[in-house]
């Protein structure tokens, strides 16, 4: 628990703080970063010269981006063309030196009116708003973003994993080390601690995992992971493909998401219940509840792309079904087995019907939001899948709800139109900015073929 508590009590930098650092670091730019509704990374950068004026300003953004699809499109969405804007204004505490661009530093930010009030449409407002209502609750939520990824080569416009290395392999692991080596050094740079790594399923495939933090700070972190691991591979003349699906005859990558709540003082972790079936308490099971029964329309906020659903497959160990159970790698939620020496704090369930298509604040909000809906209807959790449920009878399935997620964006997006609960809790301004934005990229995609698909998702999360 140190790194939480660690995290929860450092003192927030200031603008001029953050001004200082990047001064006394030699910094020519600093970024100011925001994930957008299509789950893309963008920002505007700001010299030196007037940097804490606009740490404490911010920067000026067009209205129309939060409808700006993954292909540069304007969705249409009343209220965001061409004129208005909000302003990036930073968040000093996230301010970093960027060890993979040269005398760069960056900071992510809040999307704030001209009037000085939360922008509806940002997904971090959003998540911020799910941490609250959680801890009327009492709940703090503690997560960790999960990636998997593909390092990759390109010619001619053309990706081609790094190595035909094998899950878990030493060779995997050779092959990738010196440019692992960097990320690793650049991520603890920045204060994010490394977990695991290893060489995943397919070729070329990686999976590395930072420790886990409150929400907000949970997404950060998820921003910087990618931000670091892109650019120290382009370093290595190398390409960091984040696709939920990069290449149809290879695993696909998921960003699994892991979460638990915990007291007020961060030193209980609520999830946890050494009473009952798999150490998880009733305030769990009921949020566990909470989030099967919103996933139908969830997995348009955690599997955002239309790539994604080339991702959920029965049998391929990225959650094909509606089901949970433990350690069960084919079920939506996963029960993770807790470390033996740290039982009551490693407790913590695993969605893994989630990618890095998505924006980790929209994604988590939505999942908080879901399960927070559990325990106020204080919903029974169905019985758990002990086996591979794509193997079960109709008869079996249905004995534990086990029905097929969607299968395409487009579904799901339908259900979403339908989930009230989340609809509420993401506002008519995000949500309606967000369906536009994903209706944008269904249409776009269907008028296209395959290979276009899959050229224009693998390097753009």
């Amino acid at each position: 628990m140190s790194s939480v508590t660690d995290d929860v009590a450092a003192p927030a930098l200031t603008a001029g703080q953050a001004a200082e650092m990047a001064r006394a670091a030699g910094l020519r730019l600093v970024r100011f970063l925001y994930c957008d509704n299509d789950g893309v990374i963008r920002g505007k950068c700001s010299g030196i010269a007037d940097l804490e004026t606009r740490l404490e300003d911010g920067i000026g953004l067009t209205l129309a981006m939060q409808a700006f699809t993954m292909l540069d499109h304007l969705a249409p969405y009343e209220g965001m063309g061409p004129v208005g804007e909000i302003r990036l204004v930073p968040d000093p505490s996230t301010f970093v030196v960027a060890p993979y661009a040269p005398h760069t530093g960056a900071v992510l930010v809040d999307m704030i009116t001209l009037d000085g009030q939360p922008y509806a449409a940002d997904g971090r407002a959003f998540l911020k708003g799910m941490v609250a209502r959680a801890a009327e609750r009492d709940m703090n939520i503690l997560a960790a973003f999960e990636p998997e990824w593909t390092l990759a080569t390109r010619e001619n416009g053309v990706y081609q994993p790094l190595d035909e290395s094998g899950c878990f392999t030493s060779t995997g692991m050779n092959t990738a080390a010196g440019v692992i080596d960097e990320i690793v050094e650049a991520l603890e740079a920045q204060g994010l601690q490394v977990a695991q790594y290893y060489p995943e399923l397919g070729w070329g495939q990686q999976e590395l995992s930072i420790s886990p933090a409150p929400a907000v700070a949970a997404a950060d972190r998820h921003i910087y992971y990618k931000e670091t691991v892109r650019g120290i591979a382009l370093r290595h003349g190398l390409y960091a493909l984040f696709a939920p699906k990069p290449w149809l005859e290879q695993a696909g990558n998921g960003c699994h998401l892991h979460f638990s709540g915990w007291s007020s003082d961060w030193t209980t972790n609520r999830f946890y219940d050494q009473s009952q079936p798999y150490g998880l308490s009733t305030l769990a099971r009921q949020f566990m509840a909470g989030v099967l029964d919103h996933l139908p329309a969830l997995v348009a906020l955690t599997c955002a792309s239309v790539n994604s659903y080339r991702r959920l497959q029965p049998q391929t160990w990225a959650s094909a079904y509606r089901v949970w159970g433990p350690d069960n790698r084919e079920g939506a939620l996963r029960v993770a087995s807790p470390t033996r020496s740290l039982t009551a704090q490693s407790t913590n369930v695993e969605l893994k019907a989630s990618d890095a298509s998505s924006n980790p604040y929209i994604a988590l909000g939505g999942l908080i939001a879901a399960g927070l809906d559990g325990i106020e209807r204080r919903l029974e959790l169905p019985p758990p899948a002990t086996s591979d449920p794509h193997l079960l009878s109709d008869s079996e399935r249905r004995a534990i709800g086990a029905d097929r997620l969607p299968q395409s964006l487009q579904e799901a997006i339908g259900n979403l139109r339908s989930d009230r609960v989340l609809l509420d809790a993401l506002g008519a301004k995000l949500a309606g900015s967000y369906i536009a934005v994903k209706d944008a990229d269904i249409a776009a995609f269907a008028s296209e073929d395959q290979a276009f698909e899959l050229r224009q998702h693998a390097y753009k999360f």
